[in-house]
C-alpha cells in the first residue's frame, strides 16, 4: 500500500487504528491526492500496510482527523476524530461531520472500496480510534521565504545567528567580512556545510582564529587538534604565542612542555625572535628550562635586536636593555661560572657597572653579597623532589682543612641528582663557601660540579647546596659524592647506614642507594660517620 505521506509528519508516519465494522476484508489504500502543505507534492518512498480491519471503509479512513500531538483518543468527540480545538479546515473528515465531504487540499481518501461510509454513534465500538505520530513538518525549509531565514550560517554559529536574526540584524544583502582571511572563511564554510575539515599548515592559524571569531567550538577543536601533532622544538615558540593570544591553555601548557625538553633547539628556531615580550617572560620564569643560563642570555640578546629593529630603535645596549625590561632580571646570571660571566654579559654593555661588579664578587668572595638576579637552579625535571638521609643520629665539631668529604655511591634506578645536604656550624648563623661534586669513579670523570655558598642558622638541620644543572645517575654504577667546605666547625652525622631505601608516596617504586667508603683523602667522611647526610634528587 503506498505511504500515508499527510502533512502531519514529514516522514509519512500516521497511525491509524481502525474499529470494527467494515466486513469487506480489504485494508484501505491510503493515497495523498492533493498538494502538501506548502503547494508541494509530497513523494512517498517507503510502503505503510496498515492491518485488515473491519472499520469504517472509506468512512473510517476519512474520518481520522489529524492531532496536534501524539494521542489516542478515548472517547467521546476526540473518539470520532474530532479533537477540541481542530483547524478549521482538517485535511482529515470526521464520520460524524460528512463523511461525503468532498477531497480538499491535503485530503487523504480510500481507494480500497466503493461502499458507502460507515456511520456510527460516537459510543459504538464502530467508531475509529486514532494514533498519531506527530513529527515536524514536511520540508519546513520551504516556508522561509528568506535567505536569512534558512541560513546554514545561522545554524552553525552564534555569532551569525545574531548576525542574521537578532535585534539588531543587518538589513544589506552583502556582509563584508574585512579582518577574515578568504581561505580561512572558505574552511569555515566548508565545515558549516558539509563537516568538511580543511586545515593546513599555512592556514590553521587564521582558521582557528575565524573558528573562534564565529564561535564555531568544533573547528576549534579540529585546528588545536592540528597544532598539537605538528607540535615540534622549531614552533614551539611560535604556537606558545598564538596559544596565549587565543587562549588555549592546554596548547600553550604542550608548547611550554615541549620548550622545556628542547630548549636549545626552540631558542635556536627562527621564529623564537618574533615572539612577544610576555611569551618571553612567561617563559624566562620557568624552573625547567633545560639549558645553561649562558644560552638564555645570548637568545634573549638576539631577541632585543629583533625587537628593537621592530619598534624602530637603534640596537644600542641601552635601547636593549630598554626593550628586555622585566626579561632581563629573570636570566639567573649567578648560575653561570665565573668564565662564562665575563666571556658575554660582563662585556655586553647590557648590565650596569654596578651589577657586573656585585655578580664578579658574588663568584669570588665569601660570604657572597646580595645581588639582584635569581641565583635559583633550574631543574628540567618535573614530577615531586626527593631525598634521603644516610645517618640516623647528628653529633657536633667536624673540622674543615681544605680536604674534601667523600663519600661512594650507587643506585638501583636511573635518578638525577640537584643537590646535597649538608650539615652547618656549631657556633650559631655561619656562612660557609663550598664546592660540590659527583664523579664517575671508574673514569674519574667530574660529572656535575657547583663551586656556590650557604648559610646556616646553627641547629642541627640540614641545608641545601644545589648543583646547577640535574646530574644523571644511572643504575649500578660507582659515582662518588664531594663536598669541599670553608668555614667553622660543624654538626656531623654517626649512625650511619650502608643502604637507604626511598619509596614513591604516589606510585610505589622503590629507590635503593647503596654507600661505600671512598678511599684516599676523604676527610674522614665514612658509611658510618661524617658529612653529605642528604642526597636530594628526582626520579
Amino acid at each position: 500500500l503506498p505511504l500515508c505521506v499527510c502533512s502531519c509528519t514529514p516522514s509519512g508516519f500516521c497511525l491509524f487504528k481502525m474499529a470494527a465494522g467494515d466486513n469487506s476484508g480489504r485494508p484501505p489504500c491510503l493515497s495523498f491526492s492533493g498538494p502538501g502543505p506548502l503547494g508541494n507534492s509530497q513523494p512517498s518512498n517507503s510502503v505503510f500496510s496498515l492491518p485488515a480491519s473491519n472499520g469504517g471503509g472509506a468512512g473510517a479512513a476519512q474520518g481520522a482527523a489529524r492531532r496536534p500531538n501524539p494521542q489516542l483518543g478515548p472517547s467521546g468527540p476526540e473518539a470520532n476524530g474530532v479533537p477540541t480545538g481542530a483547524p478549521p479546515q482538517n485535511p482529515l473528515q470526521s464520520p460524524a461531520a460528512g463523511a461525503a465531504a468532498t477531497p480538499a487540499s491535503n485530503m487523504i481518501t480510500t481507494a480500497a472500496s466503493n461502499a458507502p461510509p460507515a456511520t456510527a454513534p460516537p459510543s459504538t465500538p464502530s467508531a475509529a480510534s486514532v494514533l498519531v505520530y506527530r513529527e515536524p513538518v514536511y520540508n519546513w525549509q520551504a516556508t522561509k521565504s528568506t535567505v536569512k531565514e534558512r541560513f546554514v550560517l545561522a545554524v552553525g554559529s552564534a555569532v551569525f545567528d545574531a548576525m542574521f536574526n537578532g535585534g539588531m540584524a543587518t538589513t544589506s544583502t552583502e556582509i563584508e567580512l574585512p579582518d577574515v582571511e578568504p581561505a580561512a572563511f572558505l574552511a569555515l564554510l566548508k565545515f558549516l556545510y558539509s563537516d568538511e575539515v580543511q586545515i593546513g599548515p599555512e592556514t590553521v592559524m587564521t582558521t582557528l582564529y575565524t573558528a573562534k571569531k564565529y564561535a564555531v567550538p568544533a573547528l576549534e577543536a579540529h585546528c588545536v587538534e592540528f597544532l598539537k601533532k605538528n607540535l615540534r622544538a622549531d614552533n614551539a615558540f611560535m604556537l606558545l604565542t598564538q596559544a596565549r593570544l587565543f587562549d588555549e591553555p592546554q596548547l600553550a601548557s604542550l608548547c611550554l612542555e615541549n620548550i622545556d625538553k628542547n630548549t636549545g633547539d626552540a631558542l635556536a628556531a627562527e621564529g623564537f625572535t618574533d615572539i612577544d615580550l610576555d611569551t618571553l617572560v612567561a617563559v624566562l620564569e620557568r624552573d625547567t628550562l633545560g639549558v645553561r643560563e649562558v644560552r638564555l642570555f645570548g637568545a634573549a640578546v638576539r631577541w632585543a635586536e629583533a625587537e628593537a629593529h621592530r619598534q624602530q630603535l637603534q640596537p644600542t645596549p641601552e635601547n636593549k636593555r630598554k626593550v628586555l625590561g622585566k626579561a632581563l632580571t629573570l636570566i639567573r646570571f649567578p648560575l653561570m661560572t665565573i668564565e662564562e660571566f665575563a666571556a658575554g654579559p660582563a662585556q655586553s654593555s647590557i648590565l650596569t657597572d654596578r651589577e657586573v661588579v656585585s655578580l664578579f664578587l658574588h663568584f669570588t668572595v665569601n660570604p657572597k653579597p646580595r645581588v639582584e638576579f635569581i641565583d635559583r637552579p633550574r631543574c628540567c625535571l618535573r614530577g615531586k623532589e626527593c631525598s634521603i638521609t644516610r645517618f640516623g643520629q647528628v653529633e657536633s665539631r667536624w673540622g674543615y682543612s681544605g680536604t674534601s668529604d667523600r663519600i661512594r655511591f650507587s643506585v638501583n634506578g636511573r635518578i638525577f641528582v640537584v643537590g646535597f645536604g649538608l650539615y652547618g656550624s656549631i657556633h650559631g648563623p655561619t656562612d660557609y663557601q663550598v664546592n660540590i661534586q659527583i664523579i664517575h669513579t671508574d673514569s674519574n670523570t667530574v660529572l656535575g660540579q657547583n663551586d656556590t655558598g650557604f648559610s646556616c642558622d646553627g641547629s642541627a638541620n640540614t641545608f641545601r647546596v644545589m648543583f646547577k644543572e640535574p646530574v644523571e645517575i644511572l643504575p649500578n654504577v660507582n659515582y662518588t659524592a664531594c663536598a669541599t667546605l670553608k668555614g667553622p666547625d660543624s654538626h656531623y652525622g654517626t649512625k650511619g647506614m650502608r643502604k637507604v631505601i626511598h619509596e614513591s608516596s604516589s606510585t610505589g617504586n622503590k629507590t635503593c642507594f647503596t654507600f661505600c667508603y671512598a678511599a684516599g683523602n676523604n676527610n674522614g667522611t665514612s658509611v658510618e660517620d661524617g658529612q653529605i647526610p642528604e642526597v636530594i634528587f628526582y626520579t
